[in-house]
Formats: C-alpha cells, structure tokens, sequence
C-alpha cells in the first residue's frame, strides 16, 4: 500500500474517532443510572437470547507513561485495588440482576490503566467474580491489555486459568531515548518473553500496539522497532497517534514540543509504519488497525462484519456493550452511558446501592440513522443506500445531500466513489475514513459554546 504524504496534508484536521455516533463529548448529565435501567429492560425483553458484551476498566499502574491520555491512577498499594475489586463485584452482581441472568457474554475486554498491574490472585478473584454472574458463550472472545514491564509468568497462568484467550501489549517504541522520553523503558528482550508465554498457553490472538509521533523519534529508529515488532509475528498491530495535549493532559506537559517530530516529518512516520507493515504481509483493516490475511478482522472485512465500538474494532457486530469499573462507557440500542469517572464518585454510588452513572445521551431517530450510516463507512467501506432508504424510509440522496455534496472533493482525490446506489470507500480512502465520516456528522456544524476538541485524523 502506498501512501501519498500531500493528501494525508491535506486532510489532516481535528475529527471524532467515531467509535460511538454521537460522541462522548456530547454526553450529559440529565441521563442517569434510571433512563440506563430502563434501556436495559428494553433490551432484555427484545433481545433475551442474543449474547452481550463486557468491558471493565481497571485504572491502576506502577508507573506514569507521560504520552498516556487514559483515565488512570497511579498506585504500589494491593489493598487499594483489592477495595476495587469488592466495588467491581457489587457492580456486576447488580448488572447482573438488571439483566435477570439470562444473557450470556460472546466478549469480554480488561482496559485501563494496567489490569496486568493486579496481582495473579487478583486477576483470579475477579476473574471468578465474573463466572459467577456470567455465563459464556463456547467461542467467546475474552482479552486483556498487558504490560510487559512487570509481568510475570503466573500473571498470565492467572489470566488462563479464569478464561482469557487473548491478549494485547504496548510497546510504542523501543529506542531507549524515545522510551525515557516517555518514562516507559521497556527492553525489547521482556516483550518477546510475554509474546513467548502467550504462545505457551494457547493465547489465541496476540496484538502490539506502538504510537508514531513520540519525542525524539525517528523515522531509522521506529523503522527498527517495527522489524522487530514483526519478528515476534503478532496476529494484529494497532500504531497510534500520539495526540500532544498538554492543555487538557497536565502530564503531557512534561514532553518539550522541540523534541517532537515536526508535523511533516510525522507524517512520514505514519506513511512508513503503513508501507512497511503491509509490505510485510499485514492487511490494513483502517485507521490504526492491522492484522494478518487470515485474522478474524481480516475476514470481518471480507464477510462485512466488522463492528466498531469504545474498544475499536470489533468481530462481533451488533453486541449490546456494558462497560464496568469508574469511567467506563456502555453502548446499548438506544443509549451510550458513562460511569463516574472519580473513585470516591464511584464507590459512592455503588454504596448507594445505584448503578455507577455520571452521565450518559439517548439516540434520536436521527441519531440512529447517522450512526448506521457512519459505522457502514467505517467497517464495511461502503454503503448501500437502498438497504438504509428501506430500513428507514428515506430517500437517501435526498436525506443527506449534503453530505453528498461534501464527499465530491474526496472523490475528485480519490478516497470514495459515488455511485447511484452505493458509496465505496477506495484503499487510500481508509486511512482517511474519519474525514468521509465526518459529512454524515450533524454535531460538528452546530453553533455552541462548548466545541468539543478532537485528536487529529492523520
């Protein structure tokens, strides 16, 4: 695949990752835990028998990565996680309640945060926690972030013995200037005794994760990391932009912008980790993806069933998403809501005996139509109008004109084709995916006070 760095400049523009439509920005506080429990009956009376999927946010770590932009706390005390586990399972236990039991879970994703920062018999406990209100389907995918740094062997004999099958690590990069840069030394020789253990203990899947836009990296030096990223074979790859933040990310401020790659130079960077990985024979899924030819998403691509959520892609379209732990966002039908994202906030609404809601947006019909259309573009990279006209009794070109209108340049550039009856989005348009999504986006061209700010879309 060769990437053209001019169109990557000429469309790179702050935009929504799109993982939900609308997006949290626009979340409030006048949906609470009550309008969440009551799309919840919704969906246990209408879809009692379709499988779900779970998410839980375990926020703690050892140590502060200054490129992170995750909701996480720094913690070395095991009996300040071991108090979040007891809140964890009052959670699920209550989830679980709401949904009569009756729903068994097809994923279930570990973010945070470090969850690999709990001890083995942490992950144990809550692990079991789990099993005892959920039960699983035959072939369900359950994954957990890890952190190679402080790892051991019985972390990961723990996280097969309660069910995991899947794992994903960061590394970002191994050039040791980049890694003290962003206080996270990581040697290449621990990382490949994680992907090792994995392999021993029938992990299904492994995915690496770097980051392109760090300081002091180069494009000889990530070159480097991504061969050797390779010879550990994963079966995916996401790589990353750093987004520089530091007016919203105080810690951020602690990298100096001289030591960042220009804005050109970091393109570049974005254009080596494409070609290199796809000439080495990965598959670019879009955005940051990357996976092998015979990878689940490769083949959600081919079958049309790739899915988007808060966790990024996804294989099993469609899942109703409930998401525990503080800061946590569920993805339900008709409604996105998330937890509080303080610890107090948390444990005090759990005491309360309520589900843990801060906040939270119920679809429009509107809404729903959008985010459709929006996640065809984004998973499948072509829609069908006359399946979305009958779904939803419109005349699609009439709908969204608009729209329309403002693809014609994208297509004039290559990245989409306009037919009578579907849009297709080209190769060179998926790197590009969030701009031809963001013309189907009401939000963005409203007046408001309140902008929301994105990362950017290159």
């Amino acid at each position: 695949m060769n990437v053209d760095i001019d169109l990557l400049k000429k469309y790179d523009r702050p935009g929504p990752r799109y993982t939900s439509y609308p997006t949290a920005p626009y979340f409030h506080e006048g949906v609470g835990s009550s309008r969440y429990m009551e799309h919840i009956d919704e969906v246990v009376q209408d879809k009692a028998s379709q499988p779900i999927s779970l998410y839980f946010h375990l926020p703690f770590c050892d140590t502060l990565c200054y490129f992170c932009g995750c909701n996480m706390l720094i913690t070395h005390n095991p009996q300040r996680i071991d108090e979040y586990i007891d809140y964890l399972s009052r959670e699920i236990e209550m989830l679980s309640r709401c949904l009569n039991g009756r729903r068994k879970v097809a994923q279930l994703h570990w973010g945070g945060g470090t969850p690999t920062h709990l001890s083995p018999d942490q992950i144990r406990r809550l692990g079991q926690a789990i099993s005892r209100y959920f039960e699983f389907t035959d072939d369900a995918e359950v994954s957990s972030e890890l952190d190679p740094r402080e790892l051991t062997r019985d972390h990961m004999q723990a996280l097969s013995d309660v069910g995991f099958n899947r794992c994903s690590m960061g590394v970002q990069d191994f050039d040791p200037r980049v890694q003290k840069a962003v206080n996270r030394i990581q040697p290449e020789f621990i990382t490949r005794q994680t992907v090792e253990w994995a392999r021993e203990l029938n992990f299904k899947s492994i995915n690496i994760d770097l980051m392109y836009g760090l300081p002091n990296q180069t494009r000889e030096n990530f070159a480097d990391t991504i061969q050797k990223v390779v010879d550990f074979k994963p079966d995916r790859l996401a790589v990353f932009n750093y987004a520089h933040l530091p007016d919203m990310i105080k810690h951020q401020r602690v990298i100096k912008d001289e030591t960042l790659p220009t804005p050109d130079e970091k393109l570049k960077l974005l254009k080596l980790s494409i070609e290199s990985l796809t000439d080495k024979g990965y598959v670019y899924i879009g955005m940051d993806h990357f996976a092998k030819p015979d990878d689940e998403l490769t083949i959600a691509v081919k079958e049309k069933t790739l899915y988007r959520n808060f966790q990024g892609y996804s294989t099993r379209a469609g899942l109703d998403l409930f998401a525990l732990g503080m800061s946590s966002i569920s993805m339900l039908s008709g409604i996105y809501v998330q937890n509080y994202k303080k610890l107090k906030d948390y444990y005090n609404r759990i005491d309360d005996g309520q589900l843990p809601v801060m906040r939270g947006y119920e679809l429009s019909a509107d809404d729903k139509l959008r985010r459709e259309v929006i996640s065809h573009l984004m998973c499948h990279f072509e829609l069908d109008k006359e399946t979305i006209n009958r779904k939803y009794d419109i005349d699609f070109n009439e709908y969204f004109a608009g729209a329309l209108n403002g693809l014609l340049p994208l297509q004039d550039d290559g990245l989409v084709k306009l037919h009578d009856h579907t849009i297709e989005v080209t190769e060179p348009g998926r790197l590009l995916i969030r701009n031809i999504a963001m013309n189907f986006d009401a939000y963005l061209n409203q007046k408001s006070d309140h902008k929301p700010r994105f990362s950017r879309t290159v």
